[in-house]
């Protein structure tokens, strides 16, 4: 398991201090109901949206506050956390219990989960330059292209 997480922690160039917490943040609750990423996600998800949202300030200052909003929402929905989950392949490292480990679409959302509870554990473990670092580092392209808002249904 340990090897498990050195390749992790090499993919995302962060070395977690405490091993339990890297450990939590990939276990979902149909694996472990009691020890689990559900509060790091929570946490994370606010994270992410802290970083994108100053980032999207600093890129765009004269942009009014409605498409900022919109250009955020593109920035951290599910969609977009599942797509940088697969990037990381971090179905790969995820403990999940044994009827969520065949069913795809439903990995999507907890890849994308397990994402945001990755930004919160690297977040708790370090500080917040080190998860802003992190989600800078696979969101920089994403903000560079968001000079072209793409509004989903959710979204209008």
């Amino acid at each position: 398991m340990m090897l498990k997480f050195k390749d992790l922690e090499e993919t995302i160039k962060y070395k977690f201090n405490s091993k339990n917490l890297l450990k939590r943040c990939l276990t979902h609750k149909s694996y472990d109901e009691n020890v689990n990423n559900e509060k790091l996600e929570f946490l994370g998800d606010r994270v992410l949206g802290l970083v994108i949202s100053k980032n999207l300030l600093i890129k765009y200052p004269n942009e009014k506050e409605g498409v900022i909003d919109k250009k955020y929402a593109n920035l951290v929905n599910k969609k977009k956390c599942a797509e940088i989950a697969n990037i990381l392949n971090l179905k790969k490292y995820m403990f999940l219990g044994s009827n969520y480990k065949k069913n795809e679409h439903k990995n999507e959302k907890i890849s994308g989960d397990c994402l945001e509870a990755l930004i919160g554990a690297i977040f708790v473990d370090g500080n917040l330059k080190n998860a802003e670092k992190f989600i800078l580092n696979y969101w920089d392209s994403s903000l560079k292209q968001s000079d072209l808002t793409i509004i989903d249904s959710k979204t209008k």
